[in-house]
């Protein structure tokens, strides 16, 4: 008889932590959301590759939207990930 492999346990004390950051209200709009994400995350390592993406992503939002707070957002959140990848080295 064959049996699944043992999942190993999951820290899902740091999901839950995060997820009460995260504005749940249908009202929050993605730039609140994406707000809280990034301060719930500041400290959490991510590879330069995938800040990079994000950035050139960011970018072609605060081109492209007509919302001045999603703008403001994105370039914050441009400047943020540009520190990151500068950190980095």
């Amino acid at each position: 008889m064959t049996t699944a492999a043992a999942q190993p346990p999951r820290d899902r004390a740091l999901g839950r932590g995060i997820s009460t950051l995260i504005p749940q209200a249908a009202t929050a709009t993605p730039a609140e959301q994406a707000a809280a994400v990034l301060t719930a995350m500041q400290s959490v390592p991510v590879r330069v590759g995938v800040l990079q993406a994000a950035v050139v992503l960011l970018e072609e939002r605060v081109r492209a939207t007509g919302d001045e707070a999603e703008r403001a957002a994105a370039a914050t959140t441009v400047a943020m990930l540009r520190t990151a990848i500068g950190q980095a080295g």
